[in-house]
């Protein structure tokens, strides 16, 4: 069965740094594009960033370019977003996402299946 958590959420300052992981289990993710996706209170879940199964091939929101870094270690089946210059606009719960089968991506909620549980993210002015 396929497993997504997130982890390294929390509390912090506008302009501070920090790292979301997505650990996933049930198969080999090397295949498969892997997303980020928000949801803050009373807004639908948007996309943040994906990555390919070629591990370099990135794609990201414009509201975040420049500023989150999203990555791959396929070796620890495991998703990274690293997120600097932090703004309150940032706050929501962070979900990391996979599409049902390999070989394809995309920046609707409608082209991930498997979700995790989400991590929140505050970020305070």
């Amino acid at each position: 069965q396929v497993q997504l958590v997130e982890s390294g959420g929390g509390l912090v300052q506008a302009g501070d740094s920090l790292r979301l992981s997505c650990a996933a289990s049930g198969r080999t993710f090397s295949s498969y594009a892997m997303g980020w996706f928000r949801q803050a209170p009373g807004k639908e879940r948007e996309f943040v960033a994906s990555i390919l199964w070629t591990g370099y091939d990135t794609d990201y929101a414009d509201s975040v370019k420049g500023r989150f870094t999203i990555s791959r270690d396929s070796t620890k089946n495991t998703l990274y977003l690293q997120m600097n210059s932090l703004k309150p606009e940032d706050t929501a719960v962070y979900y990391c996402a996979s599409p049902p089968r390999p070989w394809i991506s995309g920046r609707q909620t409608s082209d991930y299946y498997y979700w995790g549980q989400g991590t929140q993210l505050t970020v305070s002015s």
